[in-house]
């Protein structure tokens, strides 16, 4: 039987237990009712996912839509600060993490082959190779210096370049307006003319590898006549932001989190064959992509609730991450927990695609790190730490860092 807990009136949002912590009332309605009511701006109710046995059964179950041309955005509805439009989004072709089956199927498919685990292996090396340049470039600078700017902007950056094609130099253009596109509290014709001018680009970019195709993913893409110029310009989109935000904030905010947590720095720098679990944990930790949308096509039970037909779904991957039915002491980092079965990538058919690649990268970049600064410390107290609280991904943005010594 369901605890009566108040219906919340929009999304609980603000980071009131710390940086890295869910905000209070998501665990607190974790706890007491894993699946809960949710009144949307607007007087809609929709629903509230937070236990992680409920949201890995949700995201599991193709019956929860996630295209927004169905009624996601039917009623009016926003996360805080976010305005959406008031009447259903039309799909955008390519862009098919918000397709269903069969045409996400048939969109993921052509991509599946490019980030096999066997391929990522392959690229493992020359991905150390990006970091350590960095890592290089960085060390040769007086410190502080911005992490996220000398580091964890450029590898992923630099890697999600070098795999699509996308030509390094127009790296400026695609970080700042994927950044305009991913923040929250501003108009959505703001939102749109950032979406805008990327597609514009892509859609050159898309059209010039179509004529002349290179050794690269969208080229491979581009080979395939029976994808539109659309769907490319889409798929590019999806790729290329999914590509870089994601592990440039979990690079950036893990290297806080293990700096305001010294023990399990010490302890990975004492045992580097700890990293690879460490990154799950941060991974579970952190949950940087967060918040995801999801509409019940029919009435569904989960948790111990009926999810009427037609209810707009809201899913926090980090209240699911920090579930004590899942995880002991969830709260705590911890560098040598065995973190297999946390939800950061997802779950399901959407689960994301370049996993294997973010894994690499965050080994990589977070191996490097401890290695070449032994002393790597916060230039300012953290709780001056700008937060990026308005942004759709999580994260730091900007970590000034300082140290005494480097080491080879």
């Amino acid at each position: 039987m369901t605890q009566t807990v108040p219906v919340p009136d929009g999304l609980p949002m603000e980071r009131d237990a710390g940086p890295f912590a869910p905000p209070r009332a998501l665990s607190r309605l974790r706890e007491v009712r894993p699946v809960s009511p949710l009144r949307f701006p607007g007087g809609h109710e929709g629903w509230l996912v937070t236990g992680h046995e409920e949201v890995r059964r949700l995201l599991a179950d193709t019956r929860f839509s996630s295209r927004q041309d169905l009624g996601v955005l039917h009623v009016p509805y926003e996360v805080p600060g976010m305005p959406v439009p008031t009447e259903p989004s039309p799909q955008i072709p390519g862009v098919f993490i918000a397709m269903d089956p069969p045409d996400h199927t048939r969109m993921r498919r052509r991509l599946t082959g490019a980030f096999t685990v066997r391929r990522m292996k392959e690229l493992e090396e020359s991905i150390v190779l990006v970091a350590e340049r960095q890592l290089d470039a960085m060390a040769r600078l007086t410190p502080p210096v911005d992490l996220v700017e000398r580091f964890a902007l450029p590898v992923p950056s630099l890697v999600i370049c070098e795999l699509l094609g996308v030509p390094y130099e127009d790296r400026a253009t695609f970080q700042t307006n994927t950044a305009a596109f991913l923040v929250r509290d501003q108009a959505f014709d703001e939102k749109m003319a950032a979406y805008g001018a990327m597609t514009s680009y892509l859609a050159e970019l898309v059209t010039r590898k179509r004529a002349e195709p290179g050794d690269d993913i969208l080229s491979d893409l581009a080979r395939q006549q029976d994808l539109t110029v659309e769907e490319l310009t889409g798929c590019a989109f999806l790729l290329l932001l999914a590509g870089h935000e994601t592990t440039v904030n979990m690079l950036a905010l893990g290297t806080f989190a293990l700096l305001e947590h010294p023990e399990q720095t010490a302890a990975l720098r004492a045992d580097p064959e700890l990293l690879p679990g460490a990154v799950e944990e941060l991974m579970r930790y952190l949950s940087v992509a967060d918040i995801f949308y999801r509409y019940a096509t029919e009435d569904i039970e989960l948790g111990g609730e009926t999810i009427g037909a037609g209810s707009t779904v809201v899913v926090s991957l980090l209240a699911a991450n920090r579930d004590p039915r899942r995880f002991e002491n969830p709260d705590a980092l911890d560098v040598r927990r065995a973190a297999r079965g946390h939800l950061a990538f997802g779950h399901g058919v959407h689960q994301c695609l370049g996993q294997q690649l973010g894994r690499i990268e965050m080994r990589a970049g977070f191996a490097g790190l401890l290695r070449r600064f032994p002393d790597l410390s916060l230039a300012i107290p953290a709780d001056e730490v700008l937060l990026r609280t308005d942004m759709n991904i999580y994260g730091v943005h900007e970590l000034p860092v300082t140290w005494t010594r480097t080491a080879p």
